[in-house]
């Protein structure tokens, strides 16, 4: 089967080139012709879908920057909150060393006056 394939091979090569040339212009013209319309669909597409999500990325952004407000205004809020609960630790926390010092005091005071 091999010994007559070979012939044939040989004898159809040299026509192959020319044929190719002649028909390949005429392909490659349509299919580039009909890419170069696809492409441009596809870009058109792609420019829509970007333009579609560059607004939905500002939308979010708006919407994140509101959210970081909030929660900026809450954080000050409950921070003014724990300093002033901070102060009024410390307030009685100083009225109970005072205390705790007077009632030394007194009891080493009672404690020498036996």
């Amino acid at each position: 089967m091999a010994a007559w394939l070979i012939p044939a091979v040989k004898a159809i090569l040299p026509f192959i080139s020319p044929i190719v040339s002649s028909a390949l212009p005429v392909f490659t013209t349509r299919k580039s012709d009909e890419a170069a319309a696809a492409q441009n669909s596809v870009l058109q597409q792609q420019i829509t879908e970007l333009q579609s999500a560059a607004s939905q990325n500002a939308r979010h952004v708006k919407e994140l920057a509101e959210q970081l407000q909030k929660t900026v205004t809450a954080l000050e809020q409950g921070a003014a909150v724990a300093e002033l609960r901070f102060r009024q630790t410390a307030v009685w926390c100083g009225v109970a060393v005072v205390l705790s010092l007077v009632a030394i005091g007194l009891s080493v005071t009672v404690l020498f006056l036996r």
